[in-house]
C-alpha cells in the first residue's frame, strides 16, 4: 500500500462517514491522478484537527491506499511524499529453550499486567494474574459507595482492581513513546470492543464506560489461553532464597511457588513497596509532579478553540494543553484533561482525599477539567529513604482531608479566589462534579508553598495563551498526588530487578505513564520471559 499525507478536509465535509469517505477518495485520485477504477481501497491512518484558524477549520488525514501498479504510481510521484505504507504488525519474537517448573506470576491488572498476561497466555505459557481489587463489576459498586456514601474499601477503589487506575479515567490511548507495539496495544482494545477510530485519531481515547467492557473482554481472552486470574489476592510477601524468587505470600497464608514474577502492582500500592525493600529488592527516588484539578465549563473550552465551530458534531468537546516554565526553576503544566468529564475521589488510603479526571465515551458532562501539576523532586521530599515520595505524598493527602472536614471531601477554591489569596464563599457559574462532595477551604493549607506559587504564576500565563482560562469563577479542587510513581524500582538490561526472576514493569515500577506506555512495557517484558524459557504446553 502507499501512505499519502496531509489531505485536509473541512469539517463540513466530514459529517458523517459516508460523506468523510467520499471526500477523501477524490482527493486520493486527484493527489495520485489516477483514475476511480485504479483505486482498490484505502484506509485512514491518521486523523487530526487543525483549528489554528478559528474561521477555518481542517481535518487533516494520513491514509493508507492499494491501488493497481503501485510501482508505476509510487516512481510517478517519489518527490511529492508518497511513500510505500511500513509495515506495523506485531512481530513476535523467538521462544526460548529454558525449562520453566512452575507458571509464571503477573502481580497486578492494570494495562502492563493485563497485556504481559494476555501475550503469555497466547503464546502457552499460561500466567496466573493476581490482582488485589476486584473484578470490574464488583469494583464499579465499591467506588460508587465511596463516591456517593464516602465508604472506602482500601482494596478495590478507583486504584485497585481489574484494569487499574485507568479503568476510571479519561481513558486517554495517547503516548510519547514512539513504539511500534503502540498499535498492537490499541489493536487489541478494538478487538476487546474499543472502537475503530482509536486505531488512527491523533487523540484517541475510550472513556471509562466502554473500558469497563474492554478490560474484562481482555480477561476472558487470557482466561481462554489457558490464564487464570485471581482477584482478592493481595500479595503481602515474598519468597527469596540465594538471590532468586521462589514464591510468593497471597493474603498472609497462602503460598504460591513460581520462578518468574512479573511486578506490574501500580503507583498506589505503597504497601507492597515497603514489603520489597524489607526483602531486598533495590529501588530509588523519583520525581513527579502535585497540583490541584481544575474545573471550566465545557462551553467556554470549546468556544476558545474552535470559535464559531464550537458545538460541531464532528469535532466533540475540545481539549487543550499547555504548560509554564517559572523563573523559580519549576515547571507547570496541564494533565490527563477530561473534556466533559468529572472530577473524582481516588483515594486509596483512610484519611487521604486524592483526586482525578474521569469522562465517559461520549464526553457529554456540562464541566471540562485538567490537573494543573507542578513538578517536585527527590531533593523536597528531605529524605534519603527510597520510599521519601510516598510519604511526600502522604502528608499532603492527610492535609486535605483534614481541612475538608475528615470525610473524603475535597477542599475547593475559586480560581479568582485563589489568586488573591482570598477565601471562597459562594459559587459563580461552575458547579463541582467531585463527590462525596467539597468544602470551601484555602488551598496553600494542602499543598507546599513553592506549589501555590507557582500554581498561581502558571493560571496568569495560562490566561494568555487561552482567554479566559483564569476565569474567577472557575474551580480548584485539591489535592492530585498520583500523577505517578515516586519511587523506581530498578531493573537491569534484561529488565530484571536485582532479585533474579522478579520483573519490574509499567507505571508503579516507575518505567510508563499512561495506559499505551504501561501496556507496551508489559509487552516487552513479556518478551523477556518468552525469549528466555520455553513455553509449557
Amino acid at each position: 500500500m502507499l501512505r499519502l499525507s496531509d489531505l485536509k478536509i473541512g469539517i463540513d465535509k466530514a459529517a458523517d462517514a459516508e460523506t468523510e469517505r467520499q471526500a477523501l477518495r477524490k482527493l486520493i485520485l486527484s493527489q495520485l491522478k489516477i483514475s476511480d477504477k485504479e483505486l482498490i481501497d484505502f484506509q485512514i491512518f491518521k486523523k487530526s484537527i487543525d483549528a489554528r484558524k478559528k474561521d477555518k477549520i481542517f481535518f487533516v488525514y494520513t491514509v493508507d491506499v492499494e491501488v493497481h501498479n503501485e510501482a508505476h504510481i509510487l516512481g510517478k510521484h517519489s518527490c511529492k511524499g508518497i511513500i510505500p505504507a511500513p509495515d506495523l504488525s506485531y512481530k513476535g519474537v523467538p521462544l526460548g529453550t529454558e525449562e520453566m517448573t512452575e507458571r509464571s506470576l503477573v502481580i497486578g491488572m492494570g494495562p502492563a499486567g493485563l497485556f504481559a498476561g494476555l501475550l503469555l497466555a497466547r503464546n502457552g505459557y499460561a500466567p496466573i494474574i493476581l490482582e488485589r481489587g476486584e473484578d470490574v463489576e464488583t469494583r464499579t459498586q465499591k467506588v460508587n459507595k465511596f463516591w456517593h456514601r464516602g465508604l472506602l474499601d482500601t482494596e478495590s477503589n478507583v486504584q485497585f482492581g481489574e484494569g487499574g487506575a485507568g479503568t476510571f479515567s479519561d481513558g486517554k490511548l495517547t503516548t510519547l513513546i514512539n513504539d511500534r507495539r503502540c498499535r498492537t496495544v490499541l489493536e487489541e482494545f478494538i478487538k476487546a470492543g474499543a472502537p475503530p477510530e482509536i486505531l488512527y485519531k491523533s487523540k484517541p481515547h475510550v472513556g471509562t464506560d466502554i473500558l469497563k467492557t474492554v478490560v474484562k473482554n481482555i480477561r476472558q481472552e487470557i482466561i481462554t489461553h489457558g490464564g487464570e486470574v485471581k482477584f482478592k489476592a493481595k500479595v503481602t510477601d515474598f519468597i527469596i532464597q540465594d538471590g532468586n524468587i521462589n514464591g510468593v505470600i497471597i493474603n498472609d497464608n497462602e503460598e504460591l511457588r513460581c520462578q518468574v514474577v512479573l511486578l506490574a502492582i501500580g503507583h498506589s500500592a505503597r504497601d507492597t513497596y515497603e514489603v520489597l525493600l524489607r526483602r531486598g529488592i533495590t529501588m530509588s527516588q523519583k520525581p513527579f509532579s502535585i497540583g490541584v484539578r481544575m474545573e471550566h465549563p465545557q462551553e467556554f473550552i470549546d468556544k476558545a478553540q474552535y470559535g464559531d465551530a464550537a458545538g460541531h458534531p464532528g469535532l466533540g468537546a475540545a481539549d487543550y494543553k499547555l504548560a509554564y516554565h517559572s523563573p523559580n526553576g519549576r515547571s507547570a503544566y496541564t494533565f490527563c484533561m477530561c473534556p466533559g468529564g468529572y472530577v473524582v475521589a481516588a483515594a486509596s488510603e483512610e484519611q487521604g482525599v486524592v483526586t482525578n479526571g474521569m469522562s465517559q465515551s461520549q464526553r457529554d458532562g456540562n464541566n471540562a477539567n485538567a490537573a494543573i501539576l507542578v513538578g517536585v523532586k527527590p531533593a523536597d521530599y528531605n529524605s534519603l529513604h527510597p520510599l521519601a515520595g510516598i510519604e511526600f505524598q502522604r502528608k499532603w493527602e492527610r492535609l486535605a482531608y483534614l481541612i475538608a472536614g475528615e470525610n473524603y471531601q475535597a477542599p475547593v477554591q475559586l480560581t479568582g479566589d485563589f489568586l488573591a489569596d482570598q477565601p471562597s464563599t459562594r459559587w459563580g457559574r461552575v458547579q463541582p462534579t467531585y463527590k462525596p462532595g467539597v468544602v470551601f477551604a484555602p488551598l496553600k493549607d494542602c499543598l507546599p508553598h513553592y506549589v501555590i506559587e507557582t500554581l498561581k504564576e502558571a493560571l496568569v500565563y495560562f490566561d494568555t495563551r487561552i482567554k479566559g482560562f483564569a476565569m474567577p469563577d472557575s474551580i480548584l479542587t485539591g489535592v492530585e498526588t498520583r500523577s505517578s510513581a515516586p519511587v523506581r524500582i530498578n531493573r537491569d538490561e534484561n529488565a530484571q530487578s536485582n532479585i533474579r526472576g522478579l520483573y519490574p514493569m509499567g507505571e508503579g515500577a516507575g518505567y510508563a505513564g499512561g495506559i499505551v506506555s504501561s501496556a507496551v512495557d508489559g509487552i516487552k517484558t513479556a518478551e523477556k520471559i518468552m525469549l528466555k524459557y520455553a513455553p509449557l504446553q
